[in-house]
């Protein structure tokens, strides 16, 4: 595999992604992320759904140069299938999240590597339209990438 190329994440991953996942956090809220039994659940999700080889989702990452077992790069994409539409007949909508790198790799492509990869999966499953929620250090990817910013509000509702 070529140094900073994009490879589909298998469940040995799983640590790794959730890793990345708190590099993400991190970055997005400037204050440290602990591990918890939210980490062990998504670890545990990822080993679970990342050996489906038609699941309805995929990440895709790069690996560090030289470290074997340690990624420096991630992207996951999930599939949701709602009722078609004039827009989207076939009502497939992909989400695209935790897209992270490593400090210590930023600036080479890798994200964008991952992200590539995830929207070339979305594609060969015939999702329609991708959904994301940017952050800033990651607005200007998702621009040159195509994403659009959107008129309707995002809500959330916590249960």
């Amino acid at each position: 595999m070529i140094e900073g190329q994009a490879r589909r994440a298998t469940a040995a991953d799983a640590d790794e992604l959730v890793r990345l996942r708190m590099v993400m956090f991190e970055s997005m809220d400037g204050a440290a992320v602990e591990p918890g039994e939210w980490s062990r659940e998504a670890a545990r999700s990822l080993r679970e759904r990342l050996p489906e080889p038609d699941a309805r989702t995929a990440a895709f990452v790069v690996d560090r140069p030289g470290e074997p077992g340690r990624l420096a790069a991630c992207a996951v994409g999930a599939i949701e299938v709602r009722l078609g539409s004039p827009s989207n007949p076939a009502g497939r909508i992909g989400y695209l999240y935790n897209v992270s790198t490593d400090d210590a790799h930023r600036r080479r492509g890798y994200s964008q590597a991952c992200v590539t990869a995830v929207l070339d999966w979305f594609r060969h499953h015939g999702v329609a339209r991708v959904q994301l929620h940017a952050t800033d250090h990651g607005y200007e990817l998702y621009r040159r990438l195509g994403f659009r910013d959107v008129d309707h509000a995002s809500m959330v509702l916590a249960l």
